[in-house]
C-alpha cells in the first residue's frame, strides 16, 4: 500500500515538472516575442494604444480549447485529470461532471486581477510605443523587486539566500544593461513623450509586481481544488475582463472605426497589418497562460524570475530584428541573468531534497528501548 502510495506521488511530482516546463516555455514565447511584435506594429504606422492592449488578451478564446478537451476527458474518465494536481489541502468535490470549475469566489476574484491587467496592459503598450524595446524591457525587468516585496506581504513567501541572491543578480543585470540607454529617444519623440513612457512603464511594472502575488493569493485563499482545468478557467476570466477595459478604452478613443484606415496606411501592407494583429493576440496568451501557469506549478517570484531572466533574450532579438546595437553591456546583462537563474533553482533543489529527508525521518529512526 505504501508503495503504490509512493508510485502515486512520484507520478504526480513528474507530471507537475512537466507541466512547470510547459508553463515555462510558453512564458518564453510570450516574454520575448511580446515586445517585439508589439514594437512592429508601432514602428510602421500603428498608432492606437489601446488596441495595441486590447490585443493583449483579446486572445483568450483560443483557450476554450483546451478547457473543452479537458471537460471531455473528466467526462470520460470520471477523475480529474492531471496534468491537474492540487496545490489546495481543502477536500475535492464531485465537480468532475461540471462543465465550469470556478466557483464564485474564484470568479469575482479574477475578475478583479482581470481589470488590474486591463490597466497594465494599457501603461505596458503606451511604454513600447514610446521607447525602445531595449529600454522598456530594462524597465519591466524592475517588476521582479515589486513581485519579491509583495509576495513577501501577500503570500508570506520565503525568501531564501539563494532566492534573494537571485533578486540581487537580475536586477544588477538590468542595472548593467541601463548603461547604454542614453541617447536612445526616437528622433520624432519629444523629450516630455519619452519622459511620459518611461513612468507608464514603471507604472507597469510596479501593477504587475502586484498582480503575480494576487494570482497566488487567489489559488491560496479558494475554497476548492485548484487543478490545472481550473487555471485555464481563471485565465479566461482575467482575460475577459481585462479585454473589456480596453474595449471601453477603444470606444471612447474611436479606435474600431480607426482599424480600416489604419490597416490600409500601414507601410508593410494591408495584409501583413493583420497579420501582425493575430500573431500579436496569440503570442500575447502564451504570456499570460505561462505565467499563471509558473505560478501554479512554483510560486509568484519563480514567474517573475523567469521573465526578468529572458529580458537579455528579448535584447539579443530586437538586435537581430530591429538592427540595434549589441554593447557589452548586454553580454554581462545576460551573464549575470543566467547566474541568478541558475542561483534560484539550485536553492529549490536544495530545499527540496531537505524538505525529502524530513519526511523521510520518522520512518527511518528506530525507537531506543528502555532500559
Amino acid at each position: 500500500m505504501a508503495e503504490m502510495m509512493e508510485t502515486a506521488k512520484s507520478k504526480k511530482t513528474t507530471m507537475k515538472i512537466a507541466l512547470l516546463i510547459l508553463n515555462i516555455i510558453l512564458l518564453a514565447i510570450g516574454n520575448c516575442a511580446g515586445p517585439l511584435i508589439m514594437r512592429l506594429y508601432f514602428l510602421h504606422g500603428g498608432k492606437r494604444i489601446w488596441f495595441s492592449s486590447w490585443l493583449e488578451t483579446a486572445g483568450c478564446p483560443v483557450i476554450l480549447i483546451p478547457i473543452t478537451v479537458s471537460y471531455l476527458q473528466r467526462r470520460r474518465s470520471g477523475t480529474t485529470t492531471d496534468h491537474e494536481s492540487s496545490t489546495s489541502s481543502q477536500p475535492s468535490n464531485n465537480d468532475n461532471n461540471k462543465l465550469i470549475l470556478m466557483r464564485p469566489p474564484v470568479f469575482f476574484a479574477s475578475a478583479i486581477i482581470g481589470i488590474l491587467t486591463g490597466l497594465d496592459n494599457y501603461l505596458y503598450a503606451y511604454g513600447v510605443a514610446r521607447l525602445p524595446v531595449s529600454t522598456s524591457s530594462l524597465i519591466i525587468a524592475s517588476q521582479l523587486a515589486f513581485t519579491a516585496a509583495f509576495a513577501f506581504l501577500l503570500v508570506k513567501q520565503k525568501l531564501t539566500s539563494y532566492s534573494l541572491n537571485a533578486v540581487f543578480l537580475l536586477t544588477l543585470g538590468a542595472v548593467v544593461l541601463g548603461l547604454h540607454t542614453n541617447g536612445d529617444r526616437p528622433d520624432n519623440e519629444s523629450a516630455r513623450q519619452y519622459l511620459v513612457g518611461f513612468l507608464m512603464t514603471v507604472g507597469a511594472a510596479v501593477l504587475y509586481g502586484f498582480v503575480l502575488p494576487l494570482i497566488e493569493l487567489t489559488y491560496k485563499r479558494a475554497r476548492q481544488e485548484i487543478t490545472y482545468a481550473l487555471v485555464l478557467e481563471i485565465q479566461m476570466v482575467m482575460c475577459l475582463f481585462a479585454t473589456l477595459v480596453c474595449t471601453v478604452g477603444m470606444v471612447v478613443n474611436k479606435d474600431f472605426q480607426a482599424i480600416g484606415k489604419e490597416a490600409r496606411a500601414y507601410t508593410l501592407g494591408e495584409g501583413k497589418y493583420y497579420a501582425v494583429v493575430v500573431a500579436s493576440a496569440l503570442i500575447w496568451q502564451c504570456f499570460f497562460l505561462g505565467a499563471i501557469g509558473v505560478i501554479y506549478c512554483g510560486s509568484s517570484l519563480l514567474s517573475a524570475i523567469i521573465i526578468a531572466v529572458l529580458l537579455p533574450v528579448t535584447e539579443i532579438l530586437a538586435v537581430i530584428f530591429y538592427k540595434e546595437k549589441f554593447q557589452a553591456e548586454k553580454g554581462v546583462s545576460l551573464a549575470l541573468s543566467l547566474w541568478g537563474f541558475a542561483s534560484y533553482f539550485y536553492g529549490e533543489i536544495k530545499n527540496k531534497k531537505k524538505m525529502k529527508k524530513r519526511e523521510q525521518l520518522p520512518e527511518t529512526e528506530m525507537p531506543i528501548p528502555n532500559p
